[in-house]
């Protein structure tokens, strides 16, 4: 491939991450959009709705190894090693503040069909760990860039909360936005690995949108009963 094919590659699976994350991310959500973009009428305002929040998200990226600990064993790029070490690093922190805000929150609020709940986030982080684990080369990668970029919106909703309960966010370590479009556009045969990764990309934004649709679902039958 010639250095303006390459370029052009590039710039095309840069292109479809931005407009995979705008159409299809967490601030795109009915349920979560208002809370990143810093709506004071949203669901952070009552505890019990933030306080589910919390508790799924622990559920789904708490554990350890998580997704981006699996995407780092299974990714090849070169280019991509200081970018998933530095992932790596960071959301040690954000596991950290996670469980500071379950303890901040207290329980898991009391919903009707909380047993369907356990087995669909248990179902959800199952197919998260394939995507991340995955021997295609590529979509462990896709899925780890698009965790790190999905990650603003989720940070935002976690920080409007964690300020409502009087704690001080952590400072934010992850890779930027701005770093972490960089490193797509700078990675080797990106014409070979774009529909992997975009395929990671957007089941990861499928599960995520998954999770936003049951928290909604669950804070309103909390409000029926």
């Amino acid at each position: 491939m010639d250095s303006l094919s390459r370029t052009s590659a590039s710039s095309d699976i840069t292109n479809l991450f931005v407009e995979l994350i705008a159409g299809e991310g967490t601030a795109a959500h009915a349920y979560c959009g208002p809370v990143v973009m810093g709506d004071r009428q949203s669901f952070v305002r009552d505890l019990v709705d933030f306080a589910d929040f919390v508790h799924l998200v622990t559920l789904l990226h708490g554990q350890v190894p998580g997704l981006i600990d699996h995407a780092a064993s299974r990714t090849v790029e070169v280019a991509a090693r200081a970018w998933l070490l530095q992932s790596l690093e960071s959301f040690a922190i954000e596991r950290e503040y996670l469980g500071r805000l379950c303890v901040a929150v207290g329980p898991l609020p009391s919903t009707a069909g909380h047993h369907e709940t356990s087995t669909l986030i248990a179902q959800q982080r199952h197919a998260i760990e394939m995507l991340a684990q995955s021997d295609r080369r590529g979509c462990a990668l896709g899925t780890a860039v698009t965790m790190v970029l999905e990650w603003d919106a989720i940070r935002a909703i976690l920080d409007a909360g964690a300020m409502r309960l009087g704690i001080e966010p952590p400072t934010r370590r992850l890779p930027s936005r701005a770093d972490t479009l960089d490193l797509l556009g700078s990675l080797p045969e990106p014409d070979r690995i774009s529909r992997a990764m975009t395929f990671g990309a957007s089941q990861l934004l499928g599960q995520h949108n998954g999770m936003w649709d049951l928290l909604e679902a669950r804070a309103d039958i909390r409000r029926e009963h």
